[in-house]
Parts: C-alpha cells; structure tokens; sequence
C-alpha cells in the first residue's frame, strides 16, 4: 500500500482553506490545515510533513516569517507560497528566504497539485544525492549521521551535520568563516565564531579515524577539509 503524501497547508481563509484540504485529500493526500503561522510552526515540528503549502498573509505569524524559521533548521523540506499579491518584489522575496514555488490567487487546484509532485519529486532527487563519501567515511546527509567503513553510524546534530555538508562541498577550497557563520548561526559575532569553533573542534573527533581528512583552519579567511 503507497503511503499517502503529508502536507501542511498554512491559510487562514477558512472557506478556501477547508477547500483546497477536501480537494487534496480526494487526490490520496494527508492534510494538516492551520489556520495562522504560529499553530502552523509547532505542526510542522511535530507532524515531520513531506512539503509546505503557506499563505503570505496570515495573523500572529505570516508566511514569509514562518518559513524563515523553518529554513533556519530544516533546508530541503519544499515551500510553496500562496498569495493574493502579484508585486515582484514580493515574488523575489518569497525565493530569496528559501521559497521553492509562488502561486498567486485565484488558482487551479489541478495547478497546484502538478507544482507539489514535481517539488516533492525533486526533494527526493536532491536528497538521494546527498549521500556523500569522504575519505572511508560514508555521509547521510539527509539523516544526519556519519559512518566508517562497517562500524556502527554516528548521528551528528542539526548543525554538525549542516557545517560538514558545507565543508565537503567545498572540499579543497577555503570555506568563508563569516559567511558559513551567517548561514548556519544567522551572525558572525564573536560569541557565534566561537561556537563554530567548538563544533568544528568535535567534527575532527567523528573524522580521527580517516588520518588523511584534515580540517585546517586557515587563519583570517575560515577552514578548509582536505583529503
């Protein structure tokens, strides 16, 4: 039996709210409706849905804020926003904070329903390819652990995982102190270049197995990982 596909839809008109949720769970959908961005937040921390579909304009949290939040922990889940807005700076926003689709209102629901299985499609694409090796280590990137060779997985956090993630990428290269800083910590004061100091000093520990991976902190610029 295919599992049906869990989605978080985030729209404070009641009436067109209930709509789209009656249209999509004929269509095999599992739907959490919410009706502001607060109650939205603590739903998706604790449903884990597949992909967001968020109103721009909705009471106590909007959605352009509730999806920064859920960015600053969670970078593959996929937004769609919803808006009666069409100014393209509002356009340009929505995908500059993370944003992966805009549909503005009035829409099709059939529109939106070929907009949620390409982004989902895609999501699972992306995180397939996020499985990365790195000298005898094998690295999920997706759920966050770390393996060598046959041995048992190490989970790594939240931040752990996204900082080795941004390191392999840039394997070789000198990885931007201030700029990895104000993506993963949102600043790059002194307390925060302190703190990824110590996550970088414990991702050194889970890499001491594999003597030819080195984290090298060029000083003034950032880290470099080299194998």
């Amino acid at each position: 039996m295919v599992s049906k596909l869990k989605l978080l839809l985030a729209e404070d008109e009641s009436a067109l709210g209930q709509i789209i949720k009656e249209s999509l769970e004929t269509r095999d959908f599992e739907v959490i409706l919410c009706d502001n961005g607060e109650k939205a937040f603590e739903k998706y921390k604790s449903e884990s849905p597949e992909i967001l579909v968020l109103d721009v304009m909705m009471p106590k949290k909007d959605g352009f804020t509730l999806a920064k939040e859920i960015r600053a922990i969670d970078d593959t889940i996929p937004i769609i926003f919803l808006t009666a807005k069409s100014q393209t700076a509002d356009v340009v926003e929505g995908f500059s904070i993370g944003g992966n689709d805009y549909l503005k209102k009035p829409f099709s629901m059939e529109e939106l329903i070929v907009r949620i299985h390409n982004l989902v499609s895609r999501t699972k694409v992306q995180k397939a390819s996020k499985i990365l090796k790195i000298g005898n280590y094998i690295f999920d990137f997706p759920r966050q652990r770390l393996q060598f060779k046959d041995e048992e997985t190490i989970q790594l956090t939240h931040r752990e995982a996204h900082l080795l993630f941004h390191l392999i990428n840039n394997k070789n290269q000198v990885l931007d102190r201030s700029v990895i800083l104000n993506k993963l910590w949102g600043t790059d004061d002194f307390f925060s270049a302190r703190s990824m100091d110590v996550f970088i000093t414990k991702l050194r520990k889970k890499l001491k197995k594999d003597e030819t991976i080195q984290i090298i902190n060029v000083r003034g610029f950032g880290y470099k990982l080299t194998v």
